[in-house]
C-alpha cells in the first residue's frame, strides 16, 4: 500500500508585496533623514609656519615691567620691588629696584618714567603686578596709580603705562 503525502501536493505561496513595501519604506526614511558630514580627514587647519629667526631687541620695545607687592602682617605693604622677587633667596632688600618708606610710590612712579621716556612708549610698555594674597587693595590702586601717568602741570594727564596686568594671587 502506497501512502501519499499532502505536502508534496501542496505549494505554501508567500505574497512579497508587504515585503517589499517595508523595504521602499525604510530605504525612503534613511534616504530622507541622510545627513552628509565633512569627509574624514578635510580639516580646515592652518599651521603656524617655521618659528622665524630671533632678530635684534626693537629700541622701541620696552621689556615688561614686574612689580611686586608683599604683605605685612596687617596687610599694610611690607615691600615694593620691581623686577625683583622678595620670596627669591638672593633678593636683596635694600637693592636699587626696592621702594621703601612714605615717598616709595612717587620713586616708583620716577622709575617708570624712566623706563618709558617722555610717553612715546606708552603704547608697548607692559607692567605686571604679583600682589601677596593678603595685601590691601589700597596699595594696589596707589601702584596702579603710579605705573599708569599722572597729571601734568597743565591739567593734561600724561600716560605712562596701558598694559597692567595681574598675576594670580599668591599666599
Amino acid at each position: 500500500m502506497k501512502l501519499k503525502s499532502k505536502s508534496a501536493n501542496t505549494k505554501v505561496f508567500i505574497d512579497m508585496t508587504p515585503m517589499i513595501d517595508v523595504v521602499f519604506q525604510l530605504l525612503s526614511f534613511f534616504i530622507m533623514t541622510l545627513k552628509i558630514g565633512t569627509a574624514e580627514g578635510d580639516f580646515n587647519i592652518k599651521m603656524p609656519l617655521a618659528a622665524p629667526r630671533a632678530a635684534a631687541p626693537d629700541p622701541n620695545q620696552i621689556p615688561p615691567i614686574k612689580l611686586y607687592l608683599a604683605a605685612g602682617a596687617g596687610g599694610e605693604l611690607a615691600t615694593l620691588a620691581v623686577n625683583a622677587d622678595p620670596r627669591e633667596p638672593d633678593f636683596e632688600p635694600a637693592g636699587p629696584n626696592v621702594f621703601r618708606g612714605p615717598d616709595r610710590f612717587k620713586r616708583l612712579h620716577n622709575f617708570v618714567a624712566g623706563q618709558v621716556g617722555d610717553g612715546s612708549l606708552a603704547g608697548s610698555a607692559e607692567v605686571e603686578l604679583i600682589c601677596d594674597y593678603r595685601l590691601r587693595y589700597e596699595y594696589v590702586i596707589e601702584a596702579i596709580t603710579a605705573v599708569s601717568g599722572a597729571v601734568g602741570p597743565d591739567g593734561r594727564i600724561i600716560k605712562l603705562v596701558e598694559k597692567i596686568k595681574f598675576a594670580p594671587p599668591r599666599e
